[in-house]
């Protein structure tokens, strides 16, 4: 059997009993004053998939983020609502010690068993080849020490979405790139959910570096994902009360849309 990968031992939960999975929360998701909240997404998204056989798919995912996780021991504890029919769903809080981190509402089903007719309307995201579009590794060190994120993922920038990297944002509120797990694991509906949060914020690209954190993600899986490398697009269209909204898509190597997200985050400070 093959040894698990890098990012399944980092989602991987011990089960306790009742709906109760103890987690170890782990360090390289850090950014900026908390673990990111993909990974965190994906984590809770395995516990209530191991709490519903049969049903291994997030169909629909609803999460509020409450405090920021930190590196380290963490309970999930899941409650199914109801299972019955070709969906499920469940909800699951996300605990270290007496502060609550997460709190997710899920419905789940099995992908396969719903057909593979994805269709569409909107266009795929056009992104020049893998080999033309700058690494997220070759960030400077300043970033790259603020975000051990971006080790955990081979990440390729479209070239017009790089400038805030030198100081010249390029003043659009969109962020696009091509993704994939660094060990070569290939996506599944479960990592979809941390693909949904993993490109840096849109903000950026409009002059406003830092950390921004998620209020709340909805997100919703489409489709299982085709092996090979995956291609993300993030854009906002509203800043208010400090606070912006980031949809997000992601599209398979065939071309098909297979998950899509929006979240409410709050605007970094200055």
């Amino acid at each position: 059997m093959d040894a698990p990968s890098e990012f399944d031992r980092q989602i991987a939960l011990t089960p306790e009993g009742r709906g109760r999975y103890a987690a170890d929360l782990d360090a390289g998701w850090s950014v900026g004053g908390g673990l990111n909240g993909g990974y965190l997404l994906a984590l809770v998204g395995n516990a209530i998939r191991n709490s519903l056989p049969g049903k291994p798919d997030p169909l629909a995912v609803s999460a509020y983020y409450l405090s920021a996780a930190r590196p380290g021991r963490a309970t999930v504890t899941v409650d199914v609502r109801r299972d019955g029919g070709r969906v499920a769903t469940a909800s699951a809080d996300l605990v270290q010690g007496d502060q609550a981190r997460i709190t997710v509402l899920a419905t789940y089903g099995d992908l396969d068993g719903l057909g593979d007719d994805v269709r569409t309307t909107a266009p795929e995201l056009d992104l020049p080849p893998v080999e033309e579009c700058p690494r997220g590794s070759d960030a400077p060190p300043a970033v790259l020490e603020m975000a051990p994120i971006m080790g955990r993922f081979d990440m390729r920038f479209h070239p017009d979405d790089i400038g805030w990297v030198v100081g010249k944002p390029s003043g659009d509120g969109v962020m696009r790139a091509w993704f994939r797990l660094a060990d070569g694991r290939e996506p599944d509906p479960i990592s979809l959910l941390m693909v949904l949060d993993a490109l840096p914020p849109v903000t950026f690209n409009l002059g406003m570096p830092g950390w921004a954190p998620t209020l709340e993600l909805s997100a919703h899986v489409r489709a299982k994902p085709a092996p090979g490398w995956l291609k993300v697009r993030h854009e906002t269209r509203n800043l208010a009360g400090g606070m912006f909204e980031e949809d997000c898509e992601v599209w398979d190597s065939t071309g098909r849309l297979v998950a899509q997200s929006r979240q409410l985050a709050m605007q970094p400070r200055l």
